[in-house]
């Protein structure tokens, strides 16, 4: 071999060496200079990611749900075949071959992006992984990403860093299925569970191949290529990765151009979830976070059991919403608003309700498309509906051009529906507000709770947030210190005209019925029935105010009562659920239950955090709960709720109005619930002459309670009963009823 060949070929082993030492040290220095500063890969040993605390009915069903981040994390194996390898080929086809890192990828884009300026992703999964476990502070810059100039280039080289070393810990399933626990999917889903389920209503190892296929294709885009958001884009996204799987032999290319074929058919997106329980979960919610703090509730994954009777809890919603309407549309019909006035354009308008599902049944909203005189034509959505004039003539209004102009966005209650035709009536919010709570009498488990019409319009929570007016409902008081001090159904009480002595500087008290009227003398019994105000004063003046407040406290009732004479009508403030809790200790035989909503929480492994039971408390005697029911019995029977009498059912309750219609109540209980229902506006005014709690909320409990009796026949069970303590007699009244006595104060006890 030449002297000058071997020379040279010296001179280049040197060189190379040289440059080798260079790079060598070059990259020693980088990962001198980024140890300090890279994350402990082995954390990830004991990698918990943040999931969705669950909100259970008592029957299993899910109510509620918060999170961080809604993920629902799975196994590999829970895992479609399909999804993994539509994830591989879409996004990283080496993904078994690399060591963390593609170098040919890399090269490639640097070509692109160099010369042709075109961005193109070089990440492999395990690269992505890396970015979303640890980096996504870095490259989040200023709030831009940090893609360019020194930041990006810092950012790549920690990325790369990681990515070897989560290669070099973990295995390739266990980077797949932290990949997939992980990613983003849009509308607030992580994790391909989470997304299986947004999507299509199912488990993602349950994904048909197009579906499998969909859900890889929108990783690089989330919501800008969801379905719910650009079909066309999630579309080509799809046939994106069915091309690659069948390039990387992982489906055959018949099988892609079928699945590229098939419609895209997703499960729809979700209406407001858990929308008719959302008082009740909010209240738990804030429970949960003020026992366990945020971090517990939004990011690991609780598991908390309630009291809440789904069935029941949707039926109350259903009264209290159709009931609200139903008295709002007294008050006559308010105009809408109009798109056009707006500058909206009629054809483009979108409402975020017409995304989800219209059955019969719904109030949806619609925009008017034009009128006839007996006819409002309208759309919503795709659906095409029509108002015939039975279904507007509640507003008094004969032709439908007076009442609404093209562009007006109306509410409509849909009666009939066809394919996309519907018909319906014409319908508007109330203004009107109230409330629903149900009791298990034996435990104090609330089964129900409505705090207003809508959660979305005022999340303030009238069944337990709202101190109103107790009206006549708070006679329940009076009339159980008297039997507790020793009246009797059949003691006379006068219903005549009477002045009480004011305080100083106020004028005397003269308390009037609803009637006006007056009756002379008559029974406890009646007295209670007809709800008749003279005498149910007279017998608190006759047992002292300060001493039938002090029973208010007994029953439960823990706002602050006034001793005065006028608490005896109500002139008291209280909550709804604190009066339905006063009332349920009847059929209970005396007993108080604490009510509760939170019955067991669970941690993430299945640990108990807190398991609440049934707090009783003996509140008055066992023989004066029975005859104060045989009383509230009375008052469904023959008295002012006789309307819930159709019921065919073992009932008793009270109704309750203010002296100026401001509030409306009913509240009422069979042997196993107790049900409340207030009626109001929010600031105090009259909902509309002779709008008592007979008329205004007794309707709305009769269907509440309509449905639970329907419930307890569908399940064969007969009617119960209220079971008497042995030390009550029964003998016949005046009026030849039998009347139920506690032992001792019956008629005659005192001669024998």
């Amino acid at each position: 071999m030449p002297t000058y060949v071997v020379r040279v070929a010296r001179q280049a082993t040197v060189f190379l060496l040289f440059m080798l030492t260079i790079v060598l040290g070059a990259v020693s220095g980088v990962l001198f200079a980024f140890a300090g500063d890279l994350p402990q890969i082995s954390a990830l040993d004991d990698y918990a990611p943040s999931t969705i605390t669950r909100i259970y009915a008592n029957n299993g069903d899910v109510i509620g749900e918060f999170a961080k981040e809604r993920r629902l994390v799975v196994t590999y194996d829970g895992i479609s075949p399909l999804l993994r390898q539509a994830i591989v080929a879409a996004e990283d086809k080496d993904f078994e071959e690399h060591v963390g890192l593609s170098v040919p990828r890399i090269v490639i884009t640097a070509f692109k992006d160099v010369v042709h300026k075109q961005r193109a992703g070089a990440s492999t999964i395990t690269q992505q992984l890396a970015r979303m476990l640890f980096l996504q502070a870095d490259y989040m810059k200023g709030g831009v990403y940090a893609r360019t100039g020194v930041a990006g280039w810092e950012r790549k080289v920690k990325e790369a860093i990681i990515s070897v070393q989560l290669e070099k810990r973990f295995t390739k399933r266990e980077i797949l299925t932290l990949y997939c626990n992980t990613t983003y999917f849009g509308h607030g889903a992580y994790g391909v569970e989470a997304a299986s389920r947004l999507y299509f209503g199912k488990a993602a190892r349950d994904l048909a191949l197009e579906e499998a296929a969909l859900i890889a294709g929108i990783i690089q885009g989330n919501v800008r290529q969801s379905p719910y958001i650009n079909p066309d884009a999630a579309a080509r996204r799809r046939n994106y990765a069915l091309q690659r799987m069948a390039e990387e032999g992982f489906i055959t290319a018949q099988q892609a151009a079928e699945a590229k074929g098939k419609p895209i058919k997703t499960a729809g997106l979700p209406r407001q979830a858990y929308a008719q329980a959302q008082y009740f979960v909010e209240e738990v919610r804030q429970q949960l976070e003020q026992r366990f703090g945020a971090k517990q509730l939004y990011e690991n994954g609780l598991s908390v059991q309630t009291s809440l009777d789904l069935p029941l809890q949707q039926a109350a919603t259903r009264a209290l919403q159709a009931g609200l309407r139903r008295l709002d549309q007294r008050r006559g019909f308010r105009k809408p608003s109009n798109l056009l006035t707006a500058g909206a354009d009629l054809d483009a308008y979108r409402h975020p309700r017409w995304q989800a599902p219209m059955v019969v049944g719904d109030v949806i909203p619609a925009v008017v498309t034009g009128t006839t005189p007996g006819e409002i034509q309208a759309r919503a959505g795709r659906l095409d509906v029509r108002i015939l004039k039975a279904g507007y003539e509640w507003t008094g209004k004969a032709n439908a051009g007076a009442l609404v102009s093209r562009g007006d966005l109306v509410q409509v209650l849909i009666g009939e529906l066809d394919g996309h035709t519907a018909t319906g009536g014409l319908a508007q919010d109330p203004e009107l507000q109230g409330g629903v709570v149900a009791l298990d009498n034996p435990t104090g488990r609330i089964l129900a709770m409505v705090g207003g019409f809508d959660f979305d319009r005022s999340k303030f929570n009238r069944a337990i947030q709202a101190s109103r007016q107790l009206g006549s409902t708070f006679k329940l008081v009076v009339y159980t210190a008297a039997i507790d001090r020793g009246y009797t159904p059949a003691s006379t009480l006068l219903d005549s005209p009477v002045s009480f002595p004011g305080g100083a500087g106020s004028p005397p008290y003269a308390p009037l019925n609803y009637d006006r009227q007056f009756e002379g003398p008559i029974s406890l019994r009646r007295a209670l029935e007809q709800s008749r105000n003279v005498p149910t004063v007279r017998l608190m003046n006759a047992l002292g105010p300060k001493q039938v407040v002090q029973y208010a406290k007994k029953l439960g009732i823990t706002s602050t009562i006034p001793p005065y004479l006028s608490s005896a009508l109500g002139a008291g403030e209280a909550t709804l659920l604190e009066i339905t809790n006063a009332f349920s200790l009847f059929p209970n035989q005396g007993v108080r239950m604490t009510p509760y909503q939170i019955v067991r929480v669970t941690d993430r492994e299945g640990n108990a955090l807190e398991e609440n039971r049934p707090a009783p408390s003996e509140a008055i005697r066992a023989d004066t709960a029975f005859v104060m029911t045989t009383l509230l019995r009375g008052v469904v029977q023959h008295g002012t709720a006789t309307r819930a009498a159709v019921l065919d059912w073992p009932l008793g309750g009270k109704t309750g109005t203010t002296d100026d219609f401001t509030d409306a109540w009913f509240v009422g209980f069979d042997p196993d619930i107790t049900i409340g229902v207030w009626v109001g506006f929010d600031t105090k005014r009259p909902i509309g002459q002779g709008q008592s709690g007979a008329v205004a909320a007794l309707p709305i409990w009769i269907d509440v309670m309509q449905h639970w009796v329907d419930r307890q026949r569908k399940a064969g069970k007969a009617p119960p009963d209220f079971p008497a303590p042995g030390n009550i007699i029964f003998a016949t009244n005046e009026a030849g009823q039998q009347e139920a006595f506690i032992a001792g104060t019956e008629p005659g006890a005192e001669i024998r």
